[in-house]
């Protein structure tokens, strides 16, 4: 299912305009959600890039820092058509820190860098601080603030994004193949998991927006609390649970799918049990490829979400993610940039 098939929860978009007509319309600043500890073999070094993947700004560092590639991490993926700040970590067990202000491309510059006890891990972040700078704008302007009001409230569906499914979207297509018998390399294997996951999980979520119960909860409902991965239930449906639902306390949950049996019952699971029963062979090849059943909020509800015209045609929107996350979710409630220069994807991969 094509980002353009999920269906919106508040509507079309009551704005037009040109997403990332420039890198800088588009900033994203990565927070790791802690203070290095100022010891250890790993340095943190904090980079600014512009125009650069992530994969190969690790490269650089590696090289300058005269260590393997594999000795770099870093917590996730950030888009190469972008202005965004990361952080990445350099195992140097017994090495001296190189002169990392001294390391200054075109492409990135380090901001800075300090020692920490342990490697950072993928997914290792709390979230991602985005500015989204929209050029050409048009639209009712009362729409939008209308808009922004409803997802302050109700927040948005918390889909996968478009780049979680590859360039054209084919990644579930290979993933198929790939459970039908197709030998792909092993770096692939991962993505393609992943892939097919994430088209379960949105063709459940987008169910249960067309039905109007993705922000509240049905008998059955397997909740999450707001802030963390726990989860708790089934449980059937009450005034307690919808209250703390409306006010963003908990949140109703979809099935990231795997080995074992749903743990939703009621009216969630016979939506669930519809969409795995049309998708038997990524529901099979999910489970027989090792991963487990677990569960991923419906609801996504974006941070200090704030809207500033820098002038009568340039609307630049401010918000906050949490990881794993995805920014062209929010942005797709409120603009419509198809056939628009300068569009694409946007990224914010975990």
């Amino acid at each position: 299912m094509g980002a353009d098939e999920l269906p919106r929860a508040h509507g079309g978009p009551p704005l037009r305009g040109t997403l990332r007509a420039t890198p800088d319309d588009f900033f994203v600043d990565e927070d790791i959600g802690f203070v290095p500890d100022g010891v250890g073999e790993h340095a943190l070094v904090r980079v600014e890039k512009r125009g650069a993947n992530t994969e190969w700004v690790a490269r650089q560092l590696a090289r300058f820092a005269g260590v393997e590639a594999n000795a770099v991490s870093y917590a996730g993926l950030k888009d190469r058509n972008a202005l965004t700040r990361q952080t990445f970590s350099v195992h140097l067990p017994g090495k001296p820190d190189p002169d990392w202000p001294a390391l200054a491309q075109d492409e990135f510059r380090v901001l800075e860098a300090h020692r920490h006890r342990r490697k950072l891990q993928r997914g290792a972040l709390r979230g991602n601080a985005f500015t989204i700078v929209v050029r050409d704008a048009e639209g009712d302007a009362a729409a939008l603030e209308q808009r922004i009001d409803a997802i302050r409230r109700q927040g948005i569906p918390n889909y996968f994004g478009e780049q979680r499914f590859g360039r054209g979207g084919d990644n579930v297509a290979q993933a198929r193949a790939m459970f039908a018998g197709k030998r792909v390399q092993r770096h692939e294997r991962g993505m393609l998991l992943s892939s097919a996951r994430s088209h379960l999980f949105n063709a459940v979520l987008a169910e249960r927006v067309r039905a109007g119960s993705w922000n509240h909860g049905l008998d059955g409902e397997v909740w999450m609390l707001s802030g963390s991965q726990s989860i708790f239930g089934p449980e059937p449906s009450s005034d307690a649970l919808q209250e703390r639902c409306a006010r963003g306390d908990i949140a109703p949950t979809g099935p990231m799918w795997g080995d074992g049996e749903l743990r939703s019952t009621g009216a969630v699971a016979i939506v669930e049990q519809a969409i795995g029963g049309a998708n038997p062979d990524l529901v099979v090849g999910l489970a027989a490829n090792g991963l487990r059943q677990e569960r991923r909020a419906l609801v996504l509800r974006p941070e200090n979400l704030s809207l500033e015209w820098q002038s009568a045609r340039d609307l630049r929107i401010s918000f906050d993610l949490n990881k794993g996350s995805y920014a062209t979710v929010l942005l797709r409630e409120l603009i419509d940039s198809s056939g628009m220069i300068g569009s694409g994807l946007i990224e914010q991969l975990e």
